[in-house]
């Protein structure tokens, strides 16, 4: 049976998409379906779908490994008992990765072995999951980067790499001040890509506190208000997980 044109019409946007996807110019597209067949442009559309699937489920592959998160962690089976949230949002809030799809900040707060960085680390794994280009870097690790980098003429590169993680997750902020270098390449990243990626932050620093970790009080406050006031925070209490289990382990042992 012969297509309608609104058939027709809807074929040439799916063969249009799925090229488009695959980077085609729309002058090959063009110069396709001015002789194309509904048969060759329907054929033609199925082949360029697998193959978008087909990169897709790579690209989605290679993303965890690219994310370097060092120890994997789960949502499934978190202790959520902990952790407070802001108004109107939970746990569940959290696990759809909303922040991350609006672009906000989020901050994990809380005392040594609350389940601060379980939970920062946590989400940013589900986010490699659901297609996001997320990044791990615990501070330790950033602060001396940014000086190394200018020394060997490379910042720009740094730059692109810190910057390309959507989300961006930053560990034990607070437990290694940062030099005037790395406090700069911070606030260019939040800086940038405010409105555009979230950033996530594990931290038992105050926000009002930023000051003392970055060495400048100015970008402190600039970073702290795109990823603290514009963003969300989760407050963590109770017991220390890490001591309960050391007290476990120890009674174990007896």
């Amino acid at each position: 049976m012969p297509q309608t044109s609104s058939e027709r019409g809807a074929a040439r946007a799916s063969f249009r998409g799925a090229a488009r996807a695959l980077l085609v110019s729309g002058d090959t597209i063009a110069a396709f379906l001015a002789s194309a067949t509904p048969g060759r442009v329907a054929a033609c559309t199925s082949m360029l779908g697998s193959e978008v699937a087909h990169r897709d489920r790579a690209r989605r592959a290679r993303l965890p490994g690219q994310a370097r998160f060092p120890v994997p962690k789960s949502v499934e089976g978190f202790d959520w008992s902990n952790a407070s949230f802001p108004d109107g949002r939970g746990r569940e809030d959290m696990c759809s990765l909303a922040f991350v799809r609006d672009a906000e900040g989020l901050v994990s707060f809380g005392q040594t072995g609350r389940g601060k960085t379980h939970m920062a680390t946590a989400l940013g794994i589900a986010a490699t999951s659901a297609g996001y280009p997320a990044g791990s870097w615990q501070t330790a690790q950033l602060v001396p980067r940014p000086g190394r980098a200018r020394r060997e003429g490379t910042p720009d590169r740094l730059l692109a790499d810190v910057a390309r993680a959507r989300p961006l997750v930053l560990g034990e902020f607070g437990h290694v001040p940062f030099d005037v270098d790395g406090a700069r390449l911070l606030c260019q990243v939040i800086s940038e890509s405010h409105g555009r990626g979230s950033a996530v932050f594990a931290t038992n620093v105050e926000s009002g506190r930023w000051g003392a970790v970055l060495a400048d009080d100015r970008l402190a406050a600039a970073i702290a208000d795109r990823v603290v006031r514009h963003g969300r925070l989760v407050e963590f209490g109770g017991p220390s997980h890490g001591l309960e289990e050391s007290l476990m382990l120890g009674r174990s042992g007896r």
